[in-house]
């Protein structure tokens, strides 16, 4: 058992290194964990100013016995372990026996159909809080399709989001073996709709330049599962991009050559196929992000019968507001119980105001750019 409230599992990837740096702004005591203690202490090393950070590190093997030992005594999990539909079951199924919160930063659009109708209402029953998917490229959205709901009449998003820079290792893996092991769903009507796989990319305005945009369903994101049971939502569709337009096109070409790899393969030598595609993509950190470059574009209209919305956020540095996103919802559920227990996104559990004003405070985000008729 430990004293420290927070534990952030894979912390010696780029994206839980960062996790680290904002809970040690936030001044909240946390756990690194990792399956190899010399692995985490050599990324931490590069945290700058981590060692003012109340912290320790545990290595920990990943079963469910192992990770529910470790979060004794801790009120909250940030979980950067992905894929997530291979991984995460081990993470959610120690928080609910330990009794802790569950944060991570999936895409996957399985993997959040199964923590909802696998783990939601046990959850929910313990007033837990169970939310995948808090990460710049689907909160800060949602946060933005939220401003457009603040207005009455509307109940159609179409959404979109664009960043400038370099995925990391683990996100390349994620989105390889989400290419090639998952389905992509749009919601329209309230039900959800598969994306069609040879669809190809989608060219889409981008606010604020003349060039147009190379976009993919992405795996859907998250936008659409959390605006499933929303009553004012009938449709939601999202499409994202890097603002890269040779490596948007090499995409398609891509997922083809993986799905003819692992063509008749059984699902464990896909996933080894997949993680070999993954190393040979991105085996290396994208450097550290520097806001003059690393831009992200948020876009959301919002339409009904009889009313418009749009709304834009312009901010800097995607995998730091993810960093913050999910160091700052940590740090809430140690105060307060959250809006909403069991399954849900950090807007319905926190505000999605409250969300961009923590954005906004830390100099990563510019103030939203509504605009409505109705």
């Amino acid at each position: 058992m430990s004293d420290k409230p927070v534990v952030v599992y894979g912390a010696s990837g780029y994206t839980g290194r960062l996790v680290c740096e904002y809970l040690r702004e936030l001044n909240v005591p946390f756990i690194a964990a990792g399956r190899s203690k010399e692995k985490l202490q050599a990324g931490l090393d590069t945290v700058p100013g981590l060692e003012t950070a109340d912290y320790e590190i545990a290595e920990v093997e990943h079963t469910p016995e192992a990770l529910t030992k470790l979060l004794q005594g801790a009120k909250a999990l940030c979980n950067m372990v992905g894929p997530f539909a291979e991984f995460g079951p081990a993470a959610v199924e120690a928080c609910l026996d330990a009794g802790v919160h569950y944060m991570d930063t999936t895409g996957e659009q399985d993997w959040m159909i199964q923590c909802r109708d696998a783990y939601g209402a046990e959850f929910a029953e313990k007033g837990l809080l169970l939310s995948p998917g808090i990460a710049q490229m689907y909160t800060t959205g949602e946060i933005a399709a939220n401003y457009c709901l603040e207005n009455p009449g509307l109940d159609t998003l179409d959404m979109s989001v664009f960043w400038k820079g370099q995925p990391t290792v683990a996100s390349t893996a994620t989105i390889v073996q989400n290419a090639v092991l998952s389905k992509a769903y749009y919601l329209e009507d309230n039900k959800l709709v598969e994306w069609p796989a040879d669809a190809g990319l989608y060219s889409l305005t981008v606010p604020g330049q003349h060039e147009l945009g190379l976009a993919l369903p992405w795996g859907g994101t998250s936008s659409p599962i959390w605006f499933q049971n929303d009553p004012r939502v009938a449709t939601c569709k999202v499409l994202g991009g890097v603002i890269n337009r040779p490596l948007m096109e090499a995409v398609p070409g891509l997922v083809a050559q993986m799905l003819e790899l692992t063509a008749g393969k059984s699902l464990e030598e896909t996933r080894q196929i997949l993680a070999g595609v993954a190393a040979q993509v991105n085996n290396a950190y994208p450097p550290r992000e520097n806001p003059r470059i690393n831009i992200s574009i948020d876009s959301v209209y919002a339409s009904g019968p009889l009313a418009r919305a749009h709304c834009v956020i312009y901010g800097n540095c995607n995998y730091k507001q993810t960093g913050l996103l999910q160091a700052w919802s940590a740090s809430q559920v140690l105060h307060s119980a959250p809006r909403r227990v069991g399954f849900a996104s950090a807007c319905q559990a926190f505000g999605h105001r409250e969300l961009h004003g923590v954005l906004r405070s830390f100099g990563l985000s510019m103030e939203a750019i509504t605009t409505y008729n109705g």
